[in-house]
């Protein structure tokens, strides 16, 4: 079923997800084709349960699909919206069709839900919104008045101010003050870092897919670019760095395989550790990959850019090295000596 699955995505990505997609989307043309194509295979619903409209496959399985979209720099909302359907699901909540959008996604930006009769006042603003602009509805983690509430935002119930990363993918300050119903304002009965560790484990699969692709791309350069007579893949500094960059690619891997294994719990430790394990490696081997390529790995017209520039973005998003390094700091020092390896293995 992996297999088949991974085989069936990667054969819509590179059916509809070519070059010309990727330069007209950094133009600001939105995809129709390759957006209709992944919602009609239903991969927006891969993390939902089968009750909420899910096809009852894995989180590792859906982390694949994320991979396989990644590895092809996919410019489009996929990873915000299999993760926004997930925490509607996981909310008790109906699904929304169409793109979505989740709100807030930095530290310590705080929204405010109060009550407004029967229903409810939702006010603030959330910055670095994923796909603000597209999204026709956004799943919203606000403070009410009795600890963390999920509410159900429509498009045009928010302002948006454009913004974008540096891969070019819309990034948008959101400004809210709008009545919400009471049917769309639930109790979240999860930590309000819930949210934000949800989203670390999403963008190390999307790393680790990227990584594939800039591992790809530069043993096969290697093997092609000839330089004083032979490919430049024959000299030993080159192998160096490409036996470094297969390591980090590897090692992304296996953090998105710990994040997905940890998803379902949303154990902090083990996310942690996986988003910051990834941000390392995208760090580390974009550098390498660019030197491998040099001149023409920095060229609007070669594809490598597409990959690097969303490792770039992406190491940051959902909370950075340090961010996440910190808090493994603090829960093994939390442990102590003696209950440092137990603390270990009982998270995995």
């Amino acid at each position: 079923m992996t297999d088949q699955l991974a085989d069936s995505a990667e054969r819509l990505f590179t059916a509809h997800c070519g070059k010309e997609i990727l330069h007209a989307a950094e133009d600001g043309t939105w995809p129709l084709a390759l957006w209709d194509a992944v919602e009609e295979a239903g991969f927006c619903a891969a993390l939902l349960p089968e009750e909420a409209g899910g096809f009852g496959i894995s989180v590792p399985e859906a982390f694949g699909l994320l991979r396989v979209a990644a590895r092809h720099a996919a410019p489009i909302p996929l990873a915000e919206t299999m993760l926004s359907g997930w925490l509607f699901a996981r909310a008790g909540m109906a699904v929304p069709a169409g793109i979505l959008t989740l709100a807030p996604v930095r530290r310590n930006e705080r929204l405010t839900l109060t009550r407004a009769g029967a229903d409810w006042r939702l006010s603030g603003t959330a910055t670095r919104v994923p796909w603000g602009r597209k999204a026709d509805a956004a799943a919203v983690l606000a403070a009410g008045p009795d600890g963390p509430m999920l509410v159900k935002l429509a498009q045009g119930a928010f302002t948006v101010t454009p913004g974008a990363n540096l891969a070019a993918e819309p990034r948008d300050t959101i400004t809210i003050d709008a009545e919400v119903a009471a049917a769309d304002a639930v109790p979240w009965p999860f930590p309000a870092e819930a949210l934000r560790l949800a989203g670390a484990a999403v963008r190390t699969a999307q790393i680790a897919g990227a990584l594939a692709r800039v591992l790809e791309m530069s043993v096969q350069y290697a093997q092609t670019r000839v330089q004083f007579g032979r490919p430049i893949g024959k000299f030993q500094a080159i192998q160096h760095n490409l036996a470094i960059l297969a390591g980090q690619s590897a090692a992304a891997l296996a953090a998105s395989d710990m994040a997905a294994d940890a998803f379902g719990e949303l154990t902090p430790m083990i996310i942690a550790a996986a988003k910051a394990r990834a941000g390392e490696a995208a760090s580390i081997a974009a550098g390498l990959a660019h030197q491998a390529h040099g001149a023409i790995g920095f060229t609007q017209e070669y594809e490598l850019h597409y990959a690097t520039r969303r490792l770039w973005s992406w190491r940051d998003e959902f909370g950075t090295e340090a961010e996440w390094n910190a808090l493994v700091g603090r829960a093994a020092l939390a442990a102590g000596g003696d209950g440092l390896w137990p603390a270990i293995t009982a998270a995995g």
